[in-house]
């Protein structure tokens, strides 16, 4: 029964931390954390290594990237170029992860996925709409007819979502993969945070592919190497929260405030010494049915979903346009 109240997260992060609060330490899992004090941008990598792993975080095995980035909100060009240039270099170590950095002339499909009328879960289109796609060029003309001696051969595709197609977003992206034959497929989408500090300021990349809707219950066939016959790297935003997740800040906030008060200051520790069942218990008697399915979003989402759609295929664009042995020397991860 209280599995209907769990707060859903995307983010391997958030998994993570949710068993280092509880004092757990996850076996097979690697936490690996690097801090740019000077543009504030934390870089967190999670790596999953065994199954035993996989089962207890929830999360296939694989490497998961998070770049927290809290001006990710503020309309800072400068600000914005630099996290296309460390996302450009994230996905280029995943890519030689993959072994697919050693081939001359990658050939890259980018799936937006997503609901373009829908604000929030629109950043998959987004990002598809702004990529510089080349693929249609390059068959018609060659590669050097663009300047280059090597070429990486890009398209793009947004699949929409099953209420409007009335097909599986893997049966579309599977049906183009096996005609235009990619080396690798790179799935844009919309996610959900446990936390909402992390809304619009978070970016997650991954090698282990993505399911689609999980985040928010809607259980989707994932798009993976599995169901797809190729790599598949998954950048996600958290764009909502549950209503979960604003219950239990809103708790965690409260219980701060009665510790820092002398009269009410032992009803803060005996909140404080619930374990997670009894928060579970105390939500479910906060929200009633009626919001157990509601998420949220910022009020400004429109705006931020059209900005970090353009900072990742700002991204995107660095590391496959053009001749990359050239464009590229200067994205590191």
């Amino acid at each position: 029964m209280l599995d209907r109240y769990e707060v859903r997260t995307d983010l391997a992060l958030e998994e993570k931390e949710k068993f280092e609060s509880d004092d757990v330490e996850v076996k097979g899992v690697i936490l690996e954390e690097d801090y740019d004090a000077e543009r504030e941008i934390q870089m967190t990598r999670v790596i999953i290594q065994t199954e035993k792993g996989a089962r207890t975080m929830g999360k296939p095995v694989g490497t998961y990237i998070t770049l927290e980035a809290p001006n990710l909100v503020v309309p800072d060009e400068s600000y914005h170029r630099e996290v296309s240039v460390r996302l450009a270099g994230h996905v280029k170590e995943l890519m030689e992860k993959l072994g697919l950095r050693e081939k001359e002339d990658c050939s890259v499909l980018i799936v937006g996925l997503g609901n373009r009328d829908v604000t929030p879960d629109a950043l998959g289109p987004n990002v598809a709409d702004q990529v510089c796609v080349n693929r249609h060029v390059v068959k018609e003309y060659g590669k050097y007819a663009m300047g280059m001696d090597v070429m990486n051969l890009v398209s793009a595709i947004t699949p929409g979502v099953m209420g409007k197609t009335g097909m599986e977003t893997v049966e579309i992206v599977r049906g183009i993969v096996e005609q235009t034959h990619p080396d690798l497929v790179i799935a844009v989408d919309a996610l959900a945070a446990r936390n909402s500090k992390r809304l619009n300021r978070t970016i997650q990349i991954a090698d282990t592919g993505i399911h689609p809707g999980s985040g928010v219950g809607n259980h989707r066939n994932g798009l993976t190497r599995e169901s797809l016959g190729v790599p598949v790297i998954a950048i996600g935003v958290p764009t909502v929260v549950d209503a979960a997740t604003i219950v239990n800040d809103t708790m965690e906030n409260l219980i701060r405030a009665l510790e820092t008060s002398d009269s009410l200051k032992g009803v803060g520790e005996v909140l404080r010494s619930y374990n997670g069942t009894e928060k579970y218990e105390l939500v479910k008697e906060l929200i009633s049915p009626h919001l157990n399915g509601m998420y949220m979003t910022p009020k400004d989402v429109d705006e931020m979903v059209v900005q970090i759609g353009f900072t990742i295929s700002e991204g995107l664009n660095l590391l496959f346009a053009g001749d990359r042995n050239e464009k590229n020397e200067g994205l590191s991860s």
